[in-house]
C-alpha cells in the first residue's frame, strides 16, 4: 500500500510504496533531506509529524527521546508511514544533481595510520568518476548484503582515488580489512550518501569538531574549503583519546602555518607524563569553553552518536546556536562478528 507524504514548508509531495521510510521515498523522488547514519542513532533527519501517523522504528533515545516522540518528532530515516502523511522538515534541495550510483572499484592501497586505524584508497574504473560533495560518505556492498558505511576523506576535486579511514572495532568489514583484504581486491559500493557538508551560501565562522575517524570528512570539508578560496573563517577542534590516536596530524598543522584554519587538537584519556602539552578533556567542552556565544556560528560535527549528542545538547541549550546550524554526522560503529 502506498501513501502520499507532503513536505511542508515546500509543499513537496511524494510517494512511500510498502516497506518504505519516508527518508528513503523522499531521496527516491529527489527531495534531499537531511541525514547522516540512516540508523536511528545521529537525529540529523528528525522532523515533526503534522498529520498523520509513522512506524517509528528503531530509534536511540539519545537521538529521539519518548518526551520528542510524545510531541510528535521522528526519525526519517526509520520512520515509515502508516496513513498518508504532512510532515514538517528541512529540505536541502534536490538529490538529483548528485545521483546516488552502484559502482566497481578496487584497492590500491592500504596502510595502517594507527594499530586500530586502516587507510584505504580505492581506484574506480578508468572512465568513471563520483560526482559529490566533501563531507559525505558511501556504503561498501558487502557480499551477505550489509553495508558498511565509511566517509570519504578525499575532497572533490582530488577524485582519482576514493580515501577512506576506517577503525577496527572488531565488525565483519574491519576485520576482513585489518586481516584479509589486499591490493587489487574488487570492492562494490553506493554513494554518495548523506547530507554533512560545507553549506557554501553561509560566510558564518565555522566551527569543525572531528572525534576519531570522524576526522576523514572534516578533511575533506577543509581540503575543499582551501581549494575554493572560501574566505569564512574556520576553526577544527579534533579529539581523541590520545596523543597517539591523532593520525596524519601533520595536516591540521599545515592549514593553520599555511591557510589560517584554527586548530585544537584535545585528548580526552591521556595522563599526566604521557608528554602531551596540549589540551585535554572532552572535545566538545573544549568548544564550550572557548566559544560561549555560538549564535552567529555554523557547527559540524563527526563522530561517535554520545559526543554528536552532548555537542548539539550543549552548543544549542547554552551557547545559543540555532539548531538549523548544527550539521552532524554520528558514526555508528558495526557490531562484531
Amino acid at each position: 500500500m502506498t501513501h502520499q507524504i507532503t513536505l511542508m514548508p515546500s509543499g513537496h509531495t511524494c510517494t512511500a510504496q510498502a516497506g518504505e521510510t519516508v527518508l528513503e521515498a523522499a531521496l527516491r523522488e529527489g527531495f534531499l533531506l537531511p541525514y547522516g547514519c540512516r540508523n536511528g542513532a545521529c537525529g540529523s533527519c528528525k522532523g515533526r509529524v503534522l498529520q498523520g501517523a509513522v512506524d517509528h522504528g528503531a530509534t536511540q533515545d539519545q537521538a529521539l527521546s519518548p518526551a520528542e516522540r510524545a510531541r510528535g518528532a521522528a526519525l526519517f530515516c526509520q520512520a515509515q508511514p502508516l496513513t498518508d502523511l504532512v510532515l514538517e522538515c528541512r529540505e536541502l534541495g534536490t538529490a538529483r544533481d548528485m545521483p546516488v550510483r552502484t559502482l566497481p572499484c578496487r584497492v590500491q592501497s592500504q596502510d595502517r595510520l594507527t594499530p586500530d586505524v586502516m587507510r584505504i584508497l580505492l581506484r574506480l574504473p578508468a572512465a568513471e568518476r563520483l560526482q559529490f560533495r566533501a563531507g559525505q560518505y558511501i556504503d561498501i556492498l558487502l557480499k551477505d548484503g550489509t553495508r558498511r558505511s565509511l566517509s570519504m576523506a578525499n575532497p572533490p576535486h582530488d577524485d582519482a582515488l576514493l580515501e577512506l579511514h576506517l577503525r577496527n572495532y572488531g565488525g565483519p568489514f574491519s576485520t576482513h580489512v585489518f586481516t584479509q583484504m589486499k591490493e587489487k581486491d574488487i570492492l562494490r559500493f553506493e554513494g554518495p550518501l548523506g547530507s554533512f557538508y560545507l553549506r557554501e551560501d553561509s560566510d558564518k565562522p565555522a566551527i569543525l569538531v572531528a572525534g576519531g575517524t570522524g576526522f576523514a570528512p572534516i578533511k575533506a570539508i577543509i581540503e575543499h574549503a582551501i581549494h575554493s578560496n572560501i574566505r569564512r573563517p574556520l576553526v577544527l577542534y579534533r579529539g581523541a583519546r590520545s596523543a597517539a590516536d591523532l593520525y596524519l596530524d601533520e595536516l591540521p598543522q599545515a592549514w593553520a602555518r599555511e591557510h589560517g584554519v584554527k586548530y585544537v587538537a584535545v585528548v580526552s584519556h591521556g595522563e599526566a607524563g604521557d608528554g602531551w602539552s596540549g589540551r585535554r578533556g572532552l572535545v566538545h567542552q573544549a568548544v564550550l569553553e572557548d566559544h560561549p556565544d555560538l549564535s552567529g556560528h555554523e557547527v559540524y560535527a563527526c563522530g561517535a552518536p554520545a559526543m554528536i549528542e552532548a555537542a548539539r545538547r550543549d552548543f544549542c541549550s547554552r551557547c545559543g546556536l540555532p539548531e538549523a546550524a548544527f550539521y552532524a554526522d554520528a558514526f555508528t560503529p558495526a557490531a562484531p562478528a
